[in-house]
């Protein structure tokens, strides 16, 4: 199966027509795994169209129709699910492996911590370090404190800091950077103009790839 390119991405991304928060999410993480991706690739093998690919499509299940079925699967899983239907399998792993609750779960975290592929790991690491744009991982973890203050009790929120700092160390190794030294690689405006469609309305494409 051929991993999607960057303009098949973005075309199937288009295809939900997603609200204008999603895709700054969506291109935010992307452009952060591709320039980590990169970065790796000088120093390991690595699927960087695989990592560009699945973190652009991470979080499809939630901008599918509210009757998809897709929607009874943990979130994740339903990206990965609806990945596959349309011919694309090759990215169920990587995507179904990126929602933060995957750290809560000690035995889960170390399994994507000791034995998940780079190109998984990339993605995961990408979506903690991107909101609405880039962000150190103190801000996204205080982001997600104030929109779910129940969720976690602080022994919880503890555990899955911990797993996300070692997340943090073993991409930030690979690709041969700090934390403070991650970037986004702009790729995502020019493939999503080439997909046929602009970002927001109004708004060309381009103006959103800061």
């Amino acid at each position: 199966m051929t991993v999607s390119g960057r303009v098949e991405a973005a075309a199937l991304l288009l295809s939900l027509d997603p609200p204008g928060w999603f895709l700054r999410h969506a291109r935010a993480v992307a452009e952060v795994a591709a320039w980590l991706a990169r970065r790796t690739a000088a120093r390991s093998p690595i699927d960087r169209r695989l990592v560009e690919a699945a973190a652009l499509l991470h979080d499809v299940d939630k901008a599918v129709p509210a009757d998809d079925p897709v929607r009874a699967l943990p979130h994740g899983e339903g990206s990965a699910a609806w990945l596959a239907d349309r011919g694309h399998p090759e990215l169920a792993g990587a995507v179904a492996a990126h929602p933060v609750t995957r750290l809560l779960d000690t035995a889960a975290a170390e399994r994507l911590l000791g034995d998940a592929p780079l190109e998984t790991l990339i993605v995961a690491y990408a979506d903690k370090r991107a909101g609405q744009r880039l962000e150190p991982m103190d801000a996204r973890f205080a982001s997600w404190r104030r929109r779910y203050p129940d969720s976690w009790t602080p022994t919880e929120i503890a555990r899955v800091r911990e797993h996300a700092d070692r997340l943090e160390r073993l991409v930030c190794d690979a690709a041969g950077v700090r934390p403070g030294d991650v970037r986004r690689l702009a790729w995502t405006g020019p493939a999503l103009r080439l997909a046929g469609g602009a970002s927001e309305p109004g708004a060309p494409v381009g103006r959103l790839a800061s």
